[in-house]
């Protein structure tokens, strides 16, 4: 195995190449607004390393573009929502529990029609043609690019929602439609609220991932290209164009899963800190704790299959304000190197705090000799007290255990913790979220209701499709291993419904050898 790693965070693009799992070499370089001239500077300074000129089977790219985006508002866009579910969801319309400063940049307009399907599958009323054709010419006139739609217990049936995209893309062909079924589970708002999300991001997705596309060209590196998702493994381009939000906590897992590797620690807490966010989670048998219930992404519920992880606006780059003192959210992001205070800049950072604290040794001190030494305290005192208070939310037990500080921004970590039984920093900690990225694997799912059968044989069955679905995606099928099974009786419905999910990955298949039947 020979794979390029790559990360592209808010503030620093890091590279590394993994030779048959071992860190051949690593680089660090910062985040540039158009993403690739940083992934090209940080490939071409792990390229002139003598170690790291060999052909390599695949590059891997973990990023935080589309999480930072919701946390701090940015690169979002005005969409259209439309509701299939009247009139029983009328009470409560798409965006209504969104904070208010995220609902007013994406919420472009609303539709709320009748159709949609009850608990059993029953179709609950008949599906609004008339005012899907409406809606998708008002679309078009309004100049809206991206569109969320969700049916009521589309999961059941999805025929509603895929009937919408049928009149969308015959009457507006160059929308983006996001179907909701293709997120979440039974659930109306959170599933709703994952799809309003994942259309807000098109457009970044689209730019973002041309941006890879063209620094791996332009660097001469021939390889196929994946995306990091949020379980830790890995997808083609062509999906994450589609579904962004299956990649908002796959720099965290990536950081995971790599200080995993690092250290051999399978079971322990982790921060990851960057320039803009820290991400806090849980390792356990070496993958991040999953969450099993409502998932809050930038203050909006959501509920798909994501890590247990919790996101705070606290990195190398946050800003630093004086009055009232508080460190964060808001971040200098890719403009570190210009904008803080050691390396010339007039923007107060946590670096800057972290240089005169002595905690590191980076740009120019001298232009911080005369930070009060209260103010260094108190802003010491604040990011730690949010680490403090975040940490001991994450944990599940009472006793103390150990924790792994990775990221750039990891000098933020003070050296104890309450509840912690010992701070762990790892080599090439400060790449963790490559090295995760460049060992991760692909996988396949499937979650559909199967009648008329055994459960031996529907999870057989589902087994198969998700196999199926991890070859499409890239991944060898001798390798392919069964992640997770889940089956649930479905006693409403006839035929001996059952319920069943089944994961399966396995390794990147070789590009040179013919795919396995």
């Amino acid at each position: 195995m020979k794979r390029i790693g790559i990360d592209v965070g808010g503030t620093n693009t890091d590279a590394v190449l993994i030779v048959d799992e071992k860190v051949v070499h690593s680089v660090k370089r910062p985040t540039t607004a158009d993403v690739t001239s940083g992934i090209l500077d940080a490939l071409r300074a792990l390229r002139a390393e003598p170690s790291a000129a060999v052909k390599v089977d695949a590059v891997v790219i973990g990023t935080t573009h589309f999480i930072n985006a919701v946390v701090q508002r940015r690169h979002v866009q005005k969409i259209g929502a439309i509701r299939i579910g009247m009139p029983a969801s009328a009470s409560l319309p798409p965006f209504c529990d969104w904070p208010a400063d995220l609902a007013s940049p994406v919420n472009g307009e609303i539709f709320m029609l009748e159709g949609g399907h009850d608990y059993d599958g029953r179709p609950f009323m008949p599906l609004d043609i008339a005012g899907l054709k409406n809606a998708a010419r008002k679309i078009k006139d309004e100049g809206l690019r991206s569109v969320a739609v969700c049916s009521s217990f589309s999961p059941l049936d999805p025929s509603c929602e895929t009937t919408a995209r049928e009149i969308l893309a015959d009457i507006c062909p160059d929308v983006a439609v996001t179907l909701s079924h293709d997120l979440g589970r039974i659930g109306l708002l959170e599933r709703e609220n994952a799809a309003l999300l994942n259309a807000s991001l098109h457009d970044l997705a689209v730019s973002t991932v041309a941006a890879f596309r063209k620094a791996i060209a332009d660097s001469g590196i021939d390889a196929p290209l994946f995306l990091t998702q949020n379980d830790g493994t890995v997808m083609q381009a062509e999906i994450a164009i589609a579904f962004p939000v299956m990649s908002f906590a796959s720099g965290a897992t990536n950081s995971m899963r790599g200080a995993a590797h690092l250290s051999g620690l399978d079971d322990a807490m982790v921060v990851d800190v960057g320039g803009t966010t820290s991400d806090i989670g849980q390792l356990r048998h070496g993958f991040p704790r999953e969450a099993n219930a409502v998932v809050e992404v930038g203050g909006v519920r959501t509920l798909f299959r994501m890590p247990d992880l919790l996101s705070i606006g606290l990195g190398g780059g946050s800003h630093v304000d004086e009055d009232p003192l508080r460190v964060g959210p808001l971040s200098v992001s890719y403009r570190l190197t210009s904008d803080a205070l050691v390396f010339g800049g007039s923007r107060l950072t946590a670096t800057d705090i972290a240089v005169a604290a002595g905690l590191i040794d980076i740009g120019d001190r001298s232009r911080v000799a005369n930070l009060p030494k209260r103010l260094i305290e108190a802003a010491l005192r604040d990011a730690w007290r949010k680490l403090e208070e975040d940490i001991d939310r994450m944990k599940t037990e009472a006793g103390d255990v150990p924790l792994l500080a990775v990221g750039g921004g990891a000098f933020l970590v003070p050296d104890r913790l309450p509840g912690i039984s010992e701070i762990v920093r790892v080599p090439y900690g400060d790449c963790a979220n490559a090295v995760g990225a460049a060992i991760a694997q692909v996988s396949g799912e499937a979650d559909q209701v199967f009648r008329d059968l055994s459960r031996e044989d529907a999870i057989a069955a589902a087994r198969d499709i998700a196999a199926d679905r991890a070859v499409q995606a890239g991944a060898a099928r001798d390798s392919l291993k069964t992640v997770d099974v889940e089956d649930m009786p479905i006693a409403y419905l006839p035929g001996n419904a059952l319920r069943v999910r089944v994961r399966v990955a396995g390794a990147i298949a070789d590009p040179d050898l013919p795919a396995a039947a």
